[in-house]
């Protein structure tokens, strides 16, 4: 049984929207949580997302009964992180069980939850976001940035008619 959003029972755990992080960072690890926050905060992108990411389970799981897996979500944060900064499993779950900002994008409160991840649990889960799954959550990805970038339309300007020397 999986679900897309990990549980936010805790007290002390925020909404994954309402994050800090910091915009003047130079390093790519914010940047990517920042992007991935954005994606969670937009709701057709997430639902779009969702459905992809649920696609990827095997068909004779069955989604209602049996031990919790890990939620969704949190296999598409570690896959990016882990796709997008080139890190092995050993890294990966070096940063996921000790870096602030991406245990709060995870969904983990400020204090420590005592929850940490171990590497064959990170192997077996992240492994499944296969080059297709990824592909089709960078094409949904893309789509929303296109939405962001584009520009406000400013009306046309008055084009000034050309005159004709005059002849004296």
């Amino acid at each position: 049984m999986r679900s897309f959003e990990p549980s936010l029972w805790q007290s002390d755990v925020s909404d994954i929207g309402e994050v800090f992080l910091d915009p003047t960072s130079r390093d790519d690890i914010p940047q990517l949580l920042c992007g991935l926050q954005y994606l969670y905060i937009t709701e057709s992108c997430r639902v779009e997302v969702l459905q992809i990411l649920d696609e990827m389970l095997p068909e004779e799981v069955d989604r209602t009964t049996g031990r919790p897996g890990m939620a969704l979500w949190r296999i598409l944060v570690m896959g990016v992180l882990r796709l997008n900064l080139n890190w092995d499993y050993d890294r990966l779950c070096e940063m996921v069980n000790e870096h602030r900002s991406i245990r709060q994008i995870l969904g983990h409160g400020l204090v420590d939850d005592g929850e940490r991840y171990h590497v064959q649990t990170l192997k077996d889960n992240v492994s499944m976001l296969t080059p297709e799954i990824v592909d089709r959550i960078s094409q949904v990805v893309v789509q929303a940035g296109h939405g962001l970038g584009k520009k406000k339309k400013k009306p046309p300007r008055k084009r000034w008619k050309k005159r004709g020397k005059k002849k004296y």
